[in-house]
């Protein structure tokens, strides 16, 4: 029979569901607190990589929807209000998120111009350097840039 260590490479599942159970039966000693460890580490890096890709997605198509009006459609409407409310469901559900929003936000921009160009077909110096929108604006809805 394998270890509860063992069982971490060996089948993923079994590993998780018995270290839960030990946990729930409050037998600490038993868990296998290394990978346990790890494993929360890289949820909360999975929850900021969300945000990330939220905000990246948001902010393309609030790029396209300032840069390129003439082209706006309810799909990109869709996007932008669809984007701001998972992004409010996430900081609901993890408020301490917040604390990493800036630095998210910053790192979501640059490739979120890479996105909007290679979508309106405008070159990446056809859009601000830096991101022209307030953290407040980006979450709002009621902004709509012009």
């Amino acid at each position: 029979m394998s270890t509860i260590t063992e069982l971490y490479d060996q089948d993923y599942c079994t590993w998780a569901l018995k270290n839960a159970e030990l946990l729930r039966q409050g037998r600490l000693t038993e868990i296998d607190l290394e990978h346990m460890v790890e494993e929360l580490e890289e949820l909360m890096g999975n929850t900021r990589r969300e945000l990330y890709r939220r905000l990246r997605v948001l902010l393309a198509h609030l790029l396209k929807w300032q840069h390129q009006s003439t082209e706006r459609s309810g799909g990109w409407a869709g996007t932008i209000r669809t984007q701001r409310q998972d992004i409010a469901k996430l900081f609901k559900d993890n408020p301490s998120l917040n604390r990493y929003l800036p630095e998210e936000l910053g790192d979501a921009y640059s490739d979120a111009v890479e996105l909007a160009a290679a979508e309106t077909g405008k070159p990446i110096e056809a859009f601000p350097a830096a991101c022209p929108y307030t953290t407040e604006q980006v979450l709002s809805r009621d902004f709509w840039p012009d």
